[in-house]
C-alpha cells in the first residue's frame, strides 16, 4: 500500500486571499463566538440571526480560501486502497465491492448471492476510529485537559479525524481518503436553499445546527491558537471553518455507539467500509461481537449478485435524515413531525391532569409526534390526549375511583376509551391542531408537487421541498384521521353504544418496538441517548462563564460547548422553550383554539 502522503494544502482559486493578520482573524472569530453565544432570538427573528451568523462565517471562509487540506485524486481513486487496507487488518472483503449507484451514489454491491441473515461483513476494533483511539493519539494531551472533548465524544471524534487527515503516516489514511469531500447536510446549503425550509418544522433544527457548528468552530479556533497542549496539533497553522464543517459532517453522518473493550461502557466510533452501506426500511442488522472484538453485519434480506446491499439506519424521520445525513428517504415508514403539547398551568383542572399523567409516566408538557402511519398517534400521545380532554368527573375516576391504578394502564390502549365524549374531544382537538399547523406553511402541497416537477432543481432545493411537503402530508393525514375518528365516536355516542368493559390483562400503556436480533450487541442509535439534556445544561453554563470572563481558557481548562450534531445541540433549551406554549406568541392562536376544543366549546 505504501505510506506516501497525498495530502496537500488546497491551492484552488489562486490560493489564499491577501494575508490576514492573526489579530484581524481573532477579532472576527471573537465576534462570531459572541454572536453564537447570545440568547435565543425572539420568535420570528430566527432567520435574521441565521443570516447574521452566516455573514460572519462567510467573511471567515473568504479569508481562509485556499487553506483547507485536500487529497490529490478523486474519492473513487482510493477505494482499492481501502479494500486492501481492510483485508490486511482482518476485515471481510469477499462477496461485495464498492460501486456507484444512480440514486444513492456510492454503496456496497453484492458480487455473489447473499442470504438473509448471513454474516457477510465484519470490521475489527483496531480499524475503528473511536474516542478511545483519539485519547491515544496526538489529540490526547489536549483531550486530557479539555472539558468539551471529554464530555462530547462526537467533537473529540471530529478533531481526531482532522488530525489524522493531516498526518501523512496516519494508519487511517486509506479510510479517510475515501470519505466524501463535502456533504449534503444543511451545513452545506446555500442561503437561498435554506430559505426553502423556512416554513418547515425542521427549520429550527437547521438553524441550531448551523449556529452551534459556528460557535464550536470559533471556540476551538481560540483553543488551538492559545492552549499550550494544542501547539503540537497538525491544525495549528491551518484550521479553517470548511475543515471543521467537513469533520463535523463526516462524524454526524457516520457515528455509531459501540461497547468499549471491557463491555462496561459505550463509546462513539467511525466504522470503515461498513459505513459505505446505504439505508432502506427494515430492522437493525448490525451489532458488536465482544468475543471476537469486531463489528458484525448480517444481510437484511436475500441479495443476488450485482444488487446493492442495504442496511437500516434506524427509526429516523425524514427531518432527521435531511439534517443529520443529507438525504430524503422516499416511502419512509417511520416519518413523523413534531407536535408540542402541554396542559396549561392556569387551567382549573391542571393539578388533577398533571397527577394522572404523572402516574402514567407522561410529562404534562412535552414534544410528541404525529406519524405517517394510521393511526397517526402513538399509545403515549393517545394517553396524553385522553387525560388532556378529561372532565373533572373522569379525572376523579382515574385518581380515586375503583381500580383507578389499574385503569391508568388502559390510557394508551385504543380498545378502552375513557368515554365516547372524551374520544370525540381528543380527536377533534387533534384535527384542529393539525389544521392550524398546516396554516403555518407558506405554500400548499399542490404547489410543492408542481415545484418538484421542474427539471432544473438543485439536489438541495429538491430535498428541501420534499421535506416540507412530507410534513404537510403527515398533517393532512392527521386532519383526515381526526375527522374520521370524531365522526365514528360521535355515532357511537348517538347510538348509546356501551363502552368496552375493562378487564385485567397484560395491557401495555406504551407500544413496544424492540426488534429481535441474532447479533450479540446492537449498535446504539445516537438519537436515543438520554444524557444529552444534562450535558447541554452544563455546556451552556460553561460557555456563559467563558463570555463573562472574556477569555476562552483559564489555566488551560477550556469551558464546555455544544455537541457536534444537532441531536446533541441545545436539546434541553429547545424542549424547555417548546413547553412554554402558553407564553409563546406564535402558539397563542393554536392554544386558545385547542383549549376551546378540549373544554367542549367548539
Amino acid at each position: 500500500m505504501g505510506k506516501k502522503s497525498r495530502v496537500k494544502t488546497q491551492k484552488s482559486g489562486g490560493g489564499a486571499t491577501s494575508a490576514v493578520s492573526p489579530k484581524d482573524m481573532m477579532n472576527i472569530i471573537s465576534e462570531l463566538l459572541q454572536k453564537c453565544s447570545s440568547p435565543a432570538p425572539a420568535p420570528g427573528k430566527e432567520w435574521e440571526e441565521y443570516v447574521q451568523i452566516r455573514s460572519l462565517v462567510e467573511r471567515i471562509r473568504k479569508k481562509q480560501k485556499g487553506l483547507s487540506v485536500i487529497f490529490d485524486g478523486t474519492r473513487e481513486d482510493f477505494f482499492p486502497e481501502l479494500m486492501a487496507w481492510a483485508a490486511e487488518n482482518g476485515a471481510s472483503t469477499e462477496g461485495f465491492e464498492i460501486a456507484n449507484f444512480p440514486e444513492e451514489g456510492f454503496g456496497l454491491k453484492a458480487t455473489r448471492d447473499i442470504k438473509a441473515e448471513e454474516l457477510f461483513l465484519w470490521i475489527p476494533r483496531n480499524m475503528l476510529m473511536t474516542v478511545e483511539s483519539a485519547k491515544n493519539s496526538v489529540l490526547g494531551l489536549l483531550y486530557s485537559q479539555d472539558r468539551i472533548l471529554q464530555a462530547m465524544g462526537n467533537i473529540a471524534l471530529a478533531f481526531h479525524l482532522l488530525c489524522e487527515r493531516a498526518d501523512p503516516n496516519s494508519f487511517w489514511l486509506p479510510y479517510i481518503k475515501t470519505l466524501p469531500s463535502e456533504y449534503d447536510t444543511p451545513l452545506y446549503f446555500e442561503e437561498e436553499e435554506v430559505h426553502y425550509l423556512q416554513s418547515a418544522q425542521a427549520i429550527n433544527d437547521v438553524y441550531s445546527q448551523y449556529k452551534n457548528t459556528a460557535r464550536q468552530y470559533a471556540y476551538f479556533y481560540k483553543v488551538i491558537q492559545t492552549h499550550p497542549n494544542a501547539s503540537k496539533l497538525p491544525l495549528k497553522d491551518a484550521f479553517t471553518f470548511d475543515d471543521y464543517r467537513w469533520a463535523v459532517s463526516s462524524v454526524m453522518t457516520r457515528q455509531n455507539q459501540i461497547p468499549t473493550e471491557d463491555g462496561n461502557r459505550v463509546t462513539l466510533a467511525l466504522i470503515p467500509l461498513w459505513d459505505m452501506c446505504n439505508h432502506t426500511n427494515g430492522l437493525i442488522t448490525t451489532g458488536y461481537n465482544l468475543e471476537d472484538d469486531r463489528c458484525e453485519c448480517v444481510a437484511l434480506q436475500d441479495y443476488k449478485a450485482d444488487e446493492q446491499i442495504y442496511i437500516f439506519y434506524g427509526t429516523r424521520s425524514n427531518a432527521e435524515f435531511v439534517i443529520h445525513n443529507g438525504f430524503f428517504f422516499d416511502n419512509n415508514s417511520h416519518d413523523r413531525v413534531k407536535i408540542k403539547l402541554g396542559v396549561s398551568k392556569s387551567e382549573r383542572l391542571y393539578a388533577m391532569k398533571a397527577e394522572v399523567l404523572a402516574r402514567a409516566g407522561i410529562p404534562s408538557s412535552s414534544i410528541f409526534a404525529l406519524h405517517c402511519s394510521e393511526p397517526p398517534i402513538s399509545a403515549q400521545l393517545l394517553a396524553f390526549l385522553r387525560v388532556f380532554c378529561m372532565s373533572e368527573d373522569e379525572l376523579k375516576e382515574y385518581l380515586v375511583g375503583e381500580h383507578a391504578i389499574d385503569k391508568i394502564f388502559t390510557l394508551g390502549n385504543a380498545e378502552f376509551p375513557v368515554s365516547w365524549d372524551n374520544e370525540i374531544k381528543l380527536w377533534t382537538f387533534l384535527e384542529t391542531r393539525a389544521a392550524l399547523l398546516l396554516k403555518t406553511y407558506k405554500t400548499t402541497s399542490e404547489a410543492d408537487r408542481s415545484l418538484l416537477e421542474k427539471p432544473d432543481l438543485s439536489f438541495h432545493f429538491k430535498i428541501a421541498i420534499k421535506l416540507r411537503l412530507a410534513e404537510k402530508e403527515i398533517l393532512e393525514k392527521a386532519v383526515a384521521s381526526g375527522q374520521a375518528k370524531r365522526e365514528y365516536f360521535q355515532k357511537k355516542l348517538e347510538e348509546g353504544a356501551p363502552l368496552p368493559k375493562y378487564e385485567e390483562s397484560n395491557i401495555s400503556m406504551l407500544e413496544n418496538s424492540v426488534s429481535d436480533s441474532k447479533l450479540p450487541i446492537i449498535l446504539g442509535k445516537l438519537e436515543e441517548a438520554d444524557e444529552t439534556g444534562e450535558q447541554e445544561l452544563k455546556m451552556t453554563e460553561a460557555l456563559s462563564e467563558v463570555n463573562a470572563g472574556g477569555d476562552v481558557l483559564v489555566n488551560g481548562d477550556s469551558k464546555q460547548l455544544s455537541g457536534t450534531n444537532t441531536e446533541n445541540e441545545e436539546t434541553l433549551h429547545r424542549e424547555e422553550n417548546a413547553m412554554k406554549t402558553d407564553d409563546a406568541k406564535e402558539n397563542v392562536e393554536e392554544i386558545t383554539e385547542c383549549n376551546k376544543v378540549a373544554e367542549g366549546q367548539s
